[in-house]
């Protein structure tokens, strides 16, 4: 088994919180203080990432499975928080491992991330692609780049790229082979027929300005999925729970205060 590096921090029930793309666990420690006032919360560095070693072979798959293999360390059944690729692992694991999964709070998460004749709520793929070949030519400059997208449109940017470029290189940088594995999944993944069969109760936030993951997708989630809702965050970009901190943690800790999650939709 691959050890996950994990913060843990407060007491209550489990929520775990996953990161995205090139990211790492320490992102979250804006809104982490808030979350443990009534929850154990265990910040993850996904495998590759931050303190975390890398897996013989990244897949969605094998990513989802390491973060289950904990279980009895996060605690099971817990609300898995994921951000952007983060909700990609987060959905996996409550259709692979409905029993470690209680609730779902999904943020900036789209069941697919490149566009298609039939899904216009991305990116185009030749996007992706260039993204890809860019990272290989120079990592630090893209990936400041990469940053800059994020928070693009945001009522906050600046402040919030300052926060992202400092915690980025806080920790140890992915390695190549795990940035083109990530970027392999982003490009390949289309969840849209596996998420109708989750039934976890779940909270889709998204922000109204988000170029990566738009709104619509997180709309259409929430619409896919048997016991979910959408919260958009106007003004927001793709990292709300840093330039809207105030909103995003209100979001998730009224969804987790329902005492019956089963009828959360209802």
């Amino acid at each position: 088994m691959t050890a996950l590096h994990v913060q843990s921090v407060g007491q209550g029930p489990p929520l775990v919180l996953l990161h995205g793309f090139a990211m790492h666990g320490g992102l979250f420690a804006p809104i982490v203080p808030a979350l443990a006032r009534h929850h154990r919360v265990h910040v993850v560095d996904l495998p590759g990432h931050g303190h975390s070693k890398p897996l013989p072979e990244m897949t969605l798959e094998t990513a989802t499975a390491t973060v289950a293999s904990h279980a009895s360390t996060l605690g099971e059944p817990a609300t898995i928080c994921g951000w952007s690729f983060g909700g990609l692992v987060a959905l996996r694991l409550a259709r692979d491992h409905p029993g470690l999964v209680r609730r779902l709070v999904l943020a900036s998460t789209t069941p697919r991330f490149v566009s298609g004749g039939d899904w216009p709520h991305a990116m185009a793929a030749t996007t992706l692609a260039r993204f890809g070949d860019e990272l290989a030519v120079s990592y630090r400059h893209t990936l400041q780049r990469f940053l800059t997208l994020q928070v693009q449109g945001s009522e906050a940017g600046r402040a919030t790229l300052a926060t992202l470029r400092h915690e980025l290189f806080a920790r140890a940088a992915p390695s190549p082979a795990t940035l083109s594995s990530v970027l392999r999944i982003l490009a390949e993944t289309d969840l849209r027929e596996e998420v109708r069969t989750i039934a976890a109760p779940t909270l889709v936030v998204t922000g109204e300005r988000d170029a990566l993951t738009p709104a619509a997708a997180g709309a259409w989630l929430a619409h896919a999925m048997p016991n979910a809702r959408h919260v958009d965050i106007p003004g927001a970009a793709h990292a709300p729970f840093l330039s809207h901190r105030d909103a995003f943690t209100g979001a998730v800790t009224s969804f987790l205060d329902v005492d019956t999650p089963q009828l959360f939709r209802a």
